[in-house]
């Protein structure tokens, strides 16, 4: 099947790709990369190349997500359509069928499937044109109302944790526009990074249907809500690290099978499993992420899971959106920074009060070594952290 470049910032262009992938003949799409080199960056800011996209791929392939996440390492994912339609219908079989509104750019994974699901339930999305803020939000959403048969036709949307924050800050400024398209929508899927407690509460508070998404690229998107997999998705895990399983997997990395056999492994039944990296357990059949396997630093001979800490960090007031990030020290071999926006980080007693409420919870060990005030924490257009940028800032803390 031919492979086709399109234009991952262009939202028509998306849809029209994806209603010949997903619905018709093709070709497959490229989102991120068209055929031919694959160049993302290390986390020290360098090029790295991840070779070639081809001009084909195996029949069955829709979507070719190319993406360097958070890590700067370019992935290119091969999404089936089988793949792509088996999520969109396990979302509605969890949440039901309507309308849907993509406020999230098209090029990722979560964007793909606000369209994908529109496609699959014969509905025309909405899209949010233009950057993203809460008067566009609450237009868009205005404008989905609709009826069938004299019936309301329920409304869904996705956003990141970052979105959601802008909109609620604007309703509890007194938009009233804004609080009304909160409310207006049957659920509101929020992944793309752990949604911090006290937003979650406000967004309650507010009166928005929040459903809490994980899942990747490699799983089609989230594949599991609220801690449940959707239907047809196993969990387990494997000395720690959670696991997945169904018909939403990816086939692999295009073009690069030592990373698909390391990441897509098979049982002792043939049973294909996703490791996905994170940390987690699975209690009575639901799924809770403690922190990821690679996200641990060495401090004074002891282990500390950066997220652990950040979870930790996020639960003060003023620091919910906060990131915490690695950082060398000559006397315990690795420490931590925490960087935060706005006005809680550049109180004179901000690190003060973060060591000890981290101390409380984790230990002296985990504490952070400083608060980091910034303008804005930098984000991919995701909405995650961009770590590769952090990790820079952070070696100019440790250099001044």
């Amino acid at each position: 099947m031919q492979l086709t470049g399109v234009d991952a910032t262009d939202a028509r262009a998306v849809l029209r790709g994806l209603r010949a992938a997903v619905l018709g003949a093709g070709p497959a799409i490229a989102l991120g990369a068209g055929p031919g080199r694959l160049v993302g960056r290390s986390r020290d800011g360098a090029a790295v190349s991840a070779g070639t996209l081809p001009a084909e791929v195996p029949a069955g392939t829709a979507v070719v997500v190319t993406t360097s996440g958070s890590t700067g390492y370019p992935k290119a994912v091969a999404l089936s359509r089988s793949a792509l339609t088996a999520s969109a219908l396990a979302t509605a079989d969890r949440i039901g069928e309507g309308s849907w509104l993509l406020a999230l750019p098209p090029g990722y994974i979560a964007g793909v499937q606000v369209l994908v699901r529109a496609l699959v339930a014969g509905r025309e999305p909405a899209i949010l044109s233009g950057s993203f803020s809460a008067h566009a939000f609450a237009a868009a959403a205005a404008a989905m109302a609709s009826s069938d048969g004299g019936r309301r036709v329920p409304t869904y949307t996705s956003l990141v944790p970052a979105q959601l924050q802008t909109v609620l800050d604007a309703a509890q400024a007194g938009d009233a526009d804004a609080a009304r398209a909160l409310r207006s929508f049957e659920a509101i899927l929020v992944g793309g990074q752990a949604l911090a407690p006290a937003l979650a509460e406000r967004a309650a508070d507010a009166g928005a249907r929040i459903v809490r998404t994980y899942g990747s690229s490699e799983t089609a998107g989230g594949c599991v809500y609220d801690g449940v997999p959707l239907r047809s998705v196993r969990v387990r895990t494997v000395e720690g690290e959670l696991q997945l399983s169904g018909p939403t997997l990816a086939d692999g990395y295009l073009g690069d099978p030592e990373r698909t056999e390391a990441a897509f492994v098979r049982d002792e039944t043939g049973t294909r499993w996703y490791r996905t990296g994170d940390l987690g357990e699975v209690d009575g059949g639901r799924v809770r992420v403690t922190g990821r396997v690679d996200n641990v630093i060495v401090s004074g001979g002891v282990n500390v899971s950066l997220d652990r800490v950040e979870r930790a960090v996020r639960a003060v007031p003023g620091f919910a959106q906060a990131v915490v990030v690695a950082v060398p020290d000559e006397r315990w071999g690795q420490a931590s920074i925490v960087v935060c926006a706005g006005d809680a980080p550049r109180h004179t007693d901000a690190t003060a009060l973060v060591r000890a409420s981290v101390e409380a919870v984790l230990g002296k060990p985990a504490r952070p070594r400083a608060v980091v005030a910034v303008d804005a924490v930098p984000l991919l257009p995701s909405g995650k952290p961009d770590r590769v940028t952090l990790a820079e800032l952070s070696r100019s803390f440790r250099d001044g």
